[in-house]
């Protein structure tokens, strides 16, 4: 059986997600993690930075990641835009005009496009301003269309020509890219959409969807292209009507030597899905057959819906971290970069997390600490709980100001030397998970310190004027996570070669997803 999946589909989840991230029972957040993505355990490669390992989709892996997450930042709506592949406009290339028929059978003529969303129809010029190819000057003997010369500049609601080379272009304004949206979501190689195209109510982003409706304009139709010219027809300048499901179409020809070698749009009609210029009034003398081809815009007309005229199957999440949030800790690395999507917060096992940034390690509040320089993001902490075994974890970030450790665990701390299940004569105490506690000195290397255990709050004094906020709540010197472990779906990883940060840096996240 024969079955496509329809780039409709792919649009339809690019707006399902945008949606979904302005739905307030959603929290979707950017994550960041595996600081020691190098060491020898589970999940990691003593060559990740030279030779990144590409990450594994199942139950399993994702699973890890969760466990070396280190912190995340929620996403809103403002910090989504879908996208669509960026096409500059540059004086002497020839673009494709909008058609709505390219396929398999009929490709695009000059990228040679079997989908209309992989032509160069549209463009991007030097003020950030997007047009849609209404015409390019192709004809019967010239079906690639000619050189582009004149950059389009207007701002004009109506399809118009952009300069007085007689390059043969007609050009629709679409709409024009905020300088925000450059600063923020500006990528190489795409182009941001506004969210709310179909629902603004920005004057300007309205008139143009209004002036796209054909239900209140009547102008659906803007070019009926010339496949085929003909022969023996014996009219000029004929205004006819442009036949189908729709109504009010009608289209001037023009008429030389008994072909039909131009054609102009006089009223563009609604509610065409097909049609066929009637020139039965034209042609009882001939003898070759024109073949006029009326363009159908998508939706109602240019303008009026964004998504489907551009085919924006992709979104762009941003995210910023900086040294704002002790969330945050400027001292750490990370090697992953994702999309978590709804974790429940901590002490609630259905409850989901919403507030506007979480950490996923725990900490702990040290006193008598010695050699502070020594505790190194990556390395392994050890401490001996008596009469339980050793508790173990990697160091994520150690703050000198506020002695506070924050650290993680995983499945590598507890698996043998072959990083797997295989039995060995000390499982009993290598594969024995153990927290760490109040009694017991917190060691790695030469760095040591005691857990405060006399520490409760959210906030420490650091000096006798000074006080930070912790941003996560302690208890006798021991903080959770801000969401519950393993809870929340990834729908989004990505591996990459270790970054470290410092306090002298922010980090702007660009997640690129493609449906």
């Amino acid at each position: 059986m024969a079955a496509i999946v329809t780039d409709q589909f792919r649009i339809l989840n690019a707006s399902n997600f945008v949606d979904s991230v302005s739905d307030t029972n959603n929290s979707y957040y950017v994550f960041l993690s595996l600081p020691n993505p190098s060491v020898v355990g589970y999940g990691r490669s003593t060559s990740w930075d030279t030779n990144t390992p590409a990450p594994v989709d199942n139950l399993d892996y994702l699973t890890h990641v969760k466990d070396t997450m280190i912190f995340g930042k929620k996403i809103t709506t403002d910090d989504v835009r879908r996208l669509v592949r960026r096409v500059d406009w540059k004086s002497g290339t020839i673009y494709e005009m909008y058609r709505h028929d390219y396929s398999v059978a009929k490709p695009s003529p000059q990228t040679n496009s079997t989908r209309l969303y992989d032509a160069n129809y549209y463009v991007m010029n030097s003020d950030y301003r997007v047009y849609i190819c209404i015409d390019n000057g192709s004809s019967e003997s010239n079906p690639n269309g000619k050189f582009s010369q004149d950059e389009p500049k207007f701002t004009d609601l109506e399809p118009s020509r952009a300069g007085e080379s007689g390059d043969g272009y007609v050009w629709k304004y679409l709409f024009t890219v905020s300088p925000s949206d450059i600063i923020k979501f500006d990528a190489i190689e795409y182009i941001p959409i506004p969210n709310d195209w179909l629902t603004s109510t920005d004057a300007q982003i309205q008139s143009i969807r209004e002036n796209g409706d054909s239900t209140i304009n009547e102008n659906q139709i803007k070019k009926v292209y010339i496949e085929n010219e003909g022969a023996g027809y014996n009219a000029t300048d004929a205004e006819l009507d442009i036949v189908g499901d729709g109504t009010g179409g009608k289209v001037i020809v023009d008429v030389v030597g008994g072909k039909v070698t131009g054609t102009n749009v006089s009223a563009g009609g609604k509610n065409y899905s097909y049609g066929r210029v009637d020139l039965s009034t034209i042609n009882q003398g001939a003898t070759e057959f024109a073949h006029l081809i009326p363009v159908i815009p998508p939706s109602r007309g240019h303008g009026y819906d964004l998504y489907n005229e551009l085919g924006t199957d992709k979104v762009l999440i941003y995210a910023r971290f900086d040294d704002s949030s002790k969330d945050f800790p400027t001292d750490t690395r990370f090697a992953q970069i994702g999309v978590l999507k709804n974790p429940t917060q901590i002490g609630s096992a259905s409850s989901v997390f919403t507030e506007g940034q979480f950490s996923n390690l725990k900490g702990l509040k040290l006193t008598s600490v010695a050699n502070a320089n020594a505790a190194i993001p990556g390395n392994q902490m050890l401490q001996t709980v008596t009469g339980v075994g050793t508790a173990k974890g990697y160091i994520a970030s150690y703050d000198s100001e506020t002695t506070v450790l924050k650290y993680y665990t995983d499945r590598s701390l507890f698996y043998n030397t072959a990083l797997d299940q295989k039995d060995s004569k000390t499982v009993n105490i290598d594969a024995n998970k153990v927290d760490f506690s109040g009694g017991g000195t917190i060691s790695s290397g030469t760095f040591s310190g005691t857990i405060d255990a006399g520490f409760t709050g959210i906030t420490t004094a650091v000096t006798s004027t000074k006080s930070v906020n912790l941003n996560t709540q302690f208890i006798n010197g021991i903080a959770n996570p801000e969401i519950n472990k393993g809870s929340g779906d990834i729908i989004y990883i990505d591996n990459r070669p270790r970054v470290s940060r410092n306090p002298r840096q922010k980090e702007d996240i660009k997640i690129i997803l493609e449906f």
